[in-house]
């Protein structure tokens, strides 16, 4: 049996939720009505983003690289966690809800590109096309567009045990199922209602301190 841990990007990896942060400053208004609904869950995830990029004219897209790259900020701790993870021969993969053209670029020299799992944009149109290499498969309905629980299947073992680390909604299925989870942000909330068991955190540094408190 060994560890696998699964960890978010954005708001988790990151100290902001990138695709937030890109609406916020070159989406027009429609984009604040879209994410609430993914928030509320009264829209499915792959609807809400995928609504929420086609609001971006591909025209501007070196513009949108330009200005994540310059803005994005790696959570306190996360290096340091990386070399704990590959010094305990855990696993280490990225399931992101985000884009491969931040995200790829945000964590070159960190995780190698197999271990990174997220969605793609398509900008030959006149408007960004979010396209979803990892679907929800027929065990999981729930239109995740980057379905994480759909990924674990694919590449977590039943004997292994499953670590998550999140912040959000599109955490929140994969959390259902791990063995140990990690929370910040709205993840908390959703794993006290449903009742599971979770540990906060604000850094890398306090999954490193409490991991190495439980001798994990």
């Amino acid at each position: 049996m060994s560890t696998h841990v699964i960890c978010d990007f954005d708001g988790t990896i990151t100290e902001e939720d990138n695709i937030i942060a890109l609406m916020r400053r070159f989406a027009p208004p429609e984009w604040v009505e879209l994410k609430d609904s993914v928030l509320n869950q009264t829209l499915s995830i792959r609807e809400g983003v995928g609504q929420m990029f086609s609001l971006l004219p591909s025209n501007q897209q070196e513009r949108y690289r330009e200005f994540l790259q310059s803005t994005i900020t790696l959570r306190a701790g996360f290096v340091e966690f990386l070399q704990e993870t590959q010094s305990h021969g855990f696993r280490f993969d990225v399931v992101s809800g985000g884009m491969d053209f931040f995200v790829h670029p945000i964590l070159e020299g960190h995780v190698a590109p197999e271990h990174i799992f997220c969605n793609h944009v398509d900008f030959s149109g006149e408007t960004a096309r979010v396209t979803w290499p990892h679907a929800c498969d027929v065990h999981c309905l729930n239109d995740c567009g980057c379905c994480k629980p759909t990924i674990a299947r694919q590449i977590v073992s039943p004997t292994d045990t499953l670590i998550v680390i999140g912040d959000s909604v599109t955490d929140f299925e994969i959390a259902k199922r791990a063995d140990v989870v990690y929370a910040r942000g709205q993840l908390i909330s959703l794993c006290e209602a449903e009742g599971i068991r979770h540990v906060p955190f604000e850094t890398f540094y306090d999954i490193s301190a409490y991991m190495k408190g439980v001798n994990v």
